[in-house]
Protein backbone atom coordinates (compact mmCIF):
# COMPACT_ATOMS: atom_id res chain seq x y z
CA UNK A 1 0.00 0.00 0.00
CA UNK A 2 1.80 3.72 -0.58
CA UNK A 3 1.44 5.84 1.98
CA UNK A 4 1.19 9.45 1.93
CA UNK A 5 4.24 10.76 1.58
CA UNK A 6 6.03 7.65 -0.40
CA UNK A 7 9.39 8.99 -1.89
CA UNK A 8 9.31 12.43 -0.87
CA UNK A 9 12.33 13.48 0.82
CA UNK A 10 11.98 15.54 4.07
CA UNK A 11 14.65 17.74 6.62
CA UNK A 12 13.36 17.97 10.31
CA UNK A 13 15.71 20.73 12.10
CA UNK A 14 15.60 20.17 15.86
CA UNK A 15 14.63 16.26 15.37
CA UNK A 16 16.36 14.56 18.08
CA UNK A 17 13.93 15.53 21.02
CA UNK A 18 10.19 16.74 21.32
CA UNK A 19 8.15 18.43 18.59
CA UNK A 20 11.01 17.48 16.34
CA UNK A 21 11.46 13.98 17.20
CA UNK A 22 7.36 13.36 17.35
CA UNK A 23 7.41 15.03 13.63
CA UNK A 24 10.05 13.04 12.33
CA UNK A 25 8.90 9.90 13.11
CA UNK A 26 5.41 10.64 11.69
CA UNK A 27 7.07 11.64 8.50
CA UNK A 28 8.96 8.73 8.11
CA UNK A 29 5.83 6.55 9.51
CA UNK A 30 3.99 8.20 5.88
CA UNK A 31 6.76 7.10 3.74
CA UNK A 32 9.46 9.92 3.48
CA UNK A 33 12.84 9.78 3.93
CA UNK A 34 13.79 11.73 6.67
CA UNK A 35 17.03 14.05 6.91
CA UNK A 36 17.50 14.42 11.36
CA UNK A 37 19.14 17.85 11.48
CA UNK A 38 20.25 19.02 14.84
CA UNK A 39 23.22 20.47 16.84
CA UNK A 40 23.15 17.57 19.23
CA UNK A 41 22.26 13.79 18.15
CA UNK A 42 21.33 12.97 21.35
CA UNK A 43 17.97 13.61 22.62
CA UNK A 44 17.65 15.40 25.76
CA UNK A 45 17.62 13.62 29.22
CA UNK A 46 15.83 15.90 30.55
CA UNK A 47 12.71 15.25 27.28
CA UNK A 48 9.87 12.97 27.96
CA UNK A 49 10.19 10.16 25.29
CA UNK A 50 10.65 6.40 26.76
CA UNK A 51 12.86 5.72 24.01
CA UNK A 52 15.10 8.88 24.14
CA UNK A 53 18.08 6.91 24.48
CA UNK A 54 17.68 5.79 21.26
CA UNK A 55 19.12 8.55 18.32
CA UNK A 56 15.96 9.44 16.15
CA UNK A 57 17.35 8.51 12.96
CA UNK A 58 18.03 4.74 14.28
CA UNK A 59 14.33 5.05 15.70
CA UNK A 60 13.45 5.31 12.01
CA UNK A 61 15.78 2.73 10.99
CA UNK A 62 14.94 0.38 13.44
CA UNK A 63 10.60 0.85 12.26
CA UNK A 64 12.22 0.47 8.59
CA UNK A 65 12.12 3.66 7.25
CA UNK A 66 15.03 5.73 5.72
CA UNK A 67 17.11 8.28 7.61
CA UNK A 68 19.99 10.24 7.50
CA UNK A 69 21.31 12.79 10.71
CA UNK A 70 23.17 15.91 9.98
CA UNK A 71 24.98 17.66 12.51
CA UNK A 72 23.92 21.31 12.22
CA UNK A 73 24.07 25.05 13.79
CA UNK A 74 20.92 26.57 12.76
CA UNK A 75 22.53 30.08 13.54
CA UNK A 76 25.13 29.32 10.65
CA UNK A 77 24.40 29.93 6.62
CA UNK A 78 27.04 28.03 6.09
CA UNK A 79 25.38 25.04 8.13
CA UNK A 80 22.28 25.36 6.40
CA UNK A 81 23.65 25.71 3.18
CA UNK A 82 25.44 22.57 3.30
CA UNK A 83 22.39 20.82 5.12
CA UNK A 84 20.44 21.20 1.76
CA UNK A 85 23.22 20.97 -0.30
CA UNK A 86 23.90 17.51 0.53
CA UNK A 87 20.10 16.50 1.30
CA UNK A 88 19.17 17.12 -2.99
CA UNK A 89 22.82 15.68 -3.61
CA UNK A 90 22.17 12.73 -1.75
CA UNK A 91 18.81 11.92 -2.63
CA UNK A 92 17.80 13.83 -5.41
CA UNK A 93 15.76 16.72 -4.39
CA UNK A 94 13.95 18.60 -1.54
CA UNK A 95 10.17 17.91 -1.04
CA UNK A 96 9.31 18.79 2.79
CA UNK A 97 11.54 21.51 5.19
CA UNK A 98 10.03 21.69 9.11
CA UNK A 99 12.09 24.46 10.27
CA UNK A 100 11.73 23.29 14.31
CA UNK A 101 14.73 23.77 15.95
CA UNK A 102 14.20 26.71 18.51
CA UNK A 103 14.99 27.61 22.37
CA UNK A 104 14.11 29.60 25.49
CA UNK A 105 15.70 30.92 27.86
CA UNK A 106 13.04 30.69 30.96
CA UNK A 107 10.68 33.39 32.35
CA UNK A 108 11.54 37.00 32.89
CA UNK A 109 10.38 40.45 32.05
CA UNK A 110 12.83 42.66 29.41
CA UNK A 111 13.94 44.26 32.34
CA UNK A 112 15.71 41.32 33.35
CA UNK A 113 16.45 39.60 30.57
CA UNK A 114 19.72 40.00 29.30
CA UNK A 115 20.94 41.17 25.87
CA UNK A 116 22.86 37.74 25.70
CA UNK A 117 19.50 35.61 25.97
CA UNK A 118 17.86 37.84 23.76
CA UNK A 119 20.54 37.57 20.83
CA UNK A 120 19.99 33.72 21.33
CA UNK A 121 16.86 33.75 20.94
CA UNK A 122 16.49 35.14 18.03
CA UNK A 123 19.20 33.61 16.14
CA UNK A 124 18.01 30.39 16.59
CA UNK A 125 14.25 31.10 16.66
CA UNK A 126 14.14 33.74 14.10
CA UNK A 127 17.22 33.64 12.02
CA UNK A 128 17.48 29.78 11.79
CA UNK A 129 13.96 29.72 10.22
CA UNK A 130 14.60 32.67 7.80
CA UNK A 131 17.55 30.53 7.09
CA UNK A 132 16.21 27.22 6.49
CA UNK A 133 13.50 28.80 4.29
CA UNK A 134 15.96 30.74 2.38
CA UNK A 135 17.95 27.46 0.96
CA UNK A 136 15.06 24.97 0.78
CA UNK A 137 13.04 27.29 -1.07
CA UNK A 138 16.60 27.90 -3.36
CA UNK A 139 16.48 23.99 -3.92
CA UNK A 140 12.42 23.56 -4.61
CA UNK A 141 12.79 26.44 -7.20
CA UNK A 142 14.99 24.23 -8.86
CA UNK A 143 12.18 21.45 -8.83
CA UNK A 144 9.58 20.36 -11.11
CA UNK A 145 5.79 19.88 -8.84
CA UNK A 146 5.66 16.32 -7.68
CA UNK A 147 2.59 14.75 -9.08
CA UNK A 148 1.23 13.72 -5.51
CA UNK A 149 1.28 17.31 -3.88
CA UNK A 150 1.34 18.94 -6.87
CA UNK A 151 3.98 21.38 -5.78
CA UNK A 152 7.61 22.25 -5.89
CA UNK A 153 7.46 21.91 -2.01
CA UNK A 154 6.53 22.41 1.30
CA UNK A 155 7.61 24.23 4.39
CA UNK A 156 6.54 24.04 7.44
CA UNK A 157 7.89 26.61 10.49
CA UNK A 158 7.35 25.71 13.81
CA UNK A 159 6.15 28.92 15.79
CA UNK A 160 4.40 29.02 18.66
CA UNK A 161 1.03 30.64 20.37
CA UNK A 162 3.34 33.49 22.04
CA UNK A 163 3.85 34.24 18.64
CA UNK A 164 -0.26 35.14 18.15
CA UNK A 165 -0.41 36.98 21.63
CA UNK A 166 1.74 38.77 24.17
CA UNK A 167 2.88 35.34 26.68
CA UNK A 168 3.42 36.50 30.35
CA UNK A 169 7.47 37.24 30.71
CA UNK A 170 8.90 36.28 27.17
CA UNK A 171 9.89 39.15 25.88
CA UNK A 172 12.44 37.89 23.48
CA UNK A 173 10.74 34.43 22.88
CA UNK A 174 7.27 36.44 21.54
CA UNK A 175 9.15 38.80 19.61
CA UNK A 176 10.95 35.36 17.95
CA UNK A 177 8.07 33.09 17.73
CA UNK A 178 5.66 36.24 15.72
CA UNK A 179 8.62 36.65 13.88
CA UNK A 180 8.04 33.08 12.47
CA UNK A 181 4.47 33.53 11.67
CA UNK A 182 5.08 36.62 9.75
CA UNK A 183 8.13 35.69 7.99
CA UNK A 184 5.72 32.39 7.03
CA UNK A 185 2.90 34.74 5.58
CA UNK A 186 5.37 36.46 3.90
CA UNK A 187 6.93 33.82 2.24
CA UNK A 188 3.81 32.23 1.01
CA UNK A 189 2.70 35.38 -1.09
CA UNK A 190 6.18 35.18 -3.17
CA UNK A 191 6.67 32.20 -4.20
CA UNK A 192 2.70 31.07 -4.29
CA UNK A 193 3.07 31.42 -7.80
CA UNK A 194 6.20 29.30 -7.92
CA UNK A 195 3.49 26.13 -6.03
CA UNK A 196 5.71 26.21 -2.95
CA UNK A 197 3.67 26.28 -0.08
CA UNK A 198 4.63 27.99 3.39
CA UNK A 199 2.42 27.21 6.68
CA UNK A 200 3.06 27.34 10.49
CA UNK A 201 2.20 25.46 13.50
CA UNK A 202 1.68 27.27 16.64
CA UNK A 203 1.66 25.04 19.48
CA UNK A 204 0.54 26.01 23.00
CA UNK A 205 3.03 24.53 25.82
CA UNK A 206 3.32 20.85 25.67
CA UNK A 207 5.74 18.61 27.75
CA UNK A 208 9.28 18.68 26.23
CA UNK A 209 12.88 19.06 27.08
CA UNK A 210 12.35 22.90 25.77
CA UNK A 211 9.39 23.30 28.69
CA UNK A 212 11.02 20.25 31.80
CA UNK A 213 12.05 23.12 33.52
CA UNK A 214 8.41 25.27 34.03
CA UNK A 215 7.32 24.39 37.30
CA UNK A 216 4.59 21.96 37.76
CA UNK A 217 1.94 24.66 38.80
CA UNK A 218 2.49 26.58 35.46
CA UNK A 219 1.20 23.16 33.07
CA UNK A 220 -1.37 23.08 35.83
CA UNK A 221 -2.78 26.58 35.47
CA UNK A 222 -2.22 25.69 31.67
CA UNK A 223 -4.48 22.75 31.70
CA UNK A 224 -7.47 24.52 33.40
CA UNK A 225 -7.11 27.41 31.14
CA UNK A 226 -7.61 25.24 28.06
CA UNK A 227 -10.92 24.69 26.88
CA UNK A 228 -9.99 21.45 25.22
CA UNK A 229 -9.78 19.06 28.82
CA UNK A 230 -5.90 18.11 28.29
CA UNK A 231 -2.60 19.54 27.74
CA UNK A 232 -1.11 18.54 24.32
CA UNK A 233 1.22 16.50 23.40
CA UNK A 234 4.05 16.11 20.31
CA UNK A 235 1.60 13.93 18.81
CA UNK A 236 -0.68 16.69 18.07
CA UNK A 237 2.34 18.63 16.58
CA UNK A 238 3.56 16.10 14.50
CA UNK A 239 -0.01 15.24 13.05
CA UNK A 240 -0.69 19.20 12.10
CA UNK A 241 2.50 18.74 10.35
CA UNK A 242 2.01 15.66 8.64
CA UNK A 243 -1.48 17.23 7.83
CA UNK A 244 0.44 20.62 5.83
CA UNK A 245 2.90 18.24 3.86
CA UNK A 246 0.56 16.07 2.67
CA UNK A 247 -1.25 16.04 -0.68
CA UNK A 248 -4.41 17.48 0.15
CA UNK A 249 -3.87 20.85 1.36
CA UNK A 250 -2.68 22.35 -1.54
CA UNK A 251 -4.68 25.29 -1.12
CA UNK A 252 -3.17 25.98 2.14
CA UNK A 253 -0.40 28.11 2.38
CA UNK A 254 0.57 31.52 4.42
CA UNK A 255 -1.04 29.70 7.68
CA UNK A 256 -0.50 30.15 11.38
CA UNK A 257 -2.23 26.91 12.66
CA UNK A 258 -2.66 26.96 16.41
CA UNK A 259 -2.43 23.41 17.83
CA UNK A 260 -3.42 24.96 21.75
CA UNK A 261 -7.14 23.11 22.14
CA UNK A 262 -8.54 26.42 21.77
CA UNK A 263 -5.85 28.51 24.37
CA UNK A 264 -6.25 31.55 22.27
CA UNK A 265 -9.72 31.35 20.49
CA UNK A 266 -10.84 32.65 24.14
Amino acid sequence: MCKRLQDQIAIVTGSSSGNGRAIALALSAAGATVVCADLDKKARKEGYEPDRDIDTDEVIRGQGGKALHVQIDVRRASDMENLVARTASEFGRLDIMVNNAGVSTGLHTIVEETEAQYDLTMAVNAKGVWLGCKYAINQMLKQKPLEATRARGKIVNVGSTAGLFGGEKLPAYCASKGAVVNLTRQLAVDFGPQRINVNAVCPGMIRTALTASEPEERYRAVQQGTPWPRIGTTQDVAQCVLFLVSPEPEWITGAALAVDGAWTAK
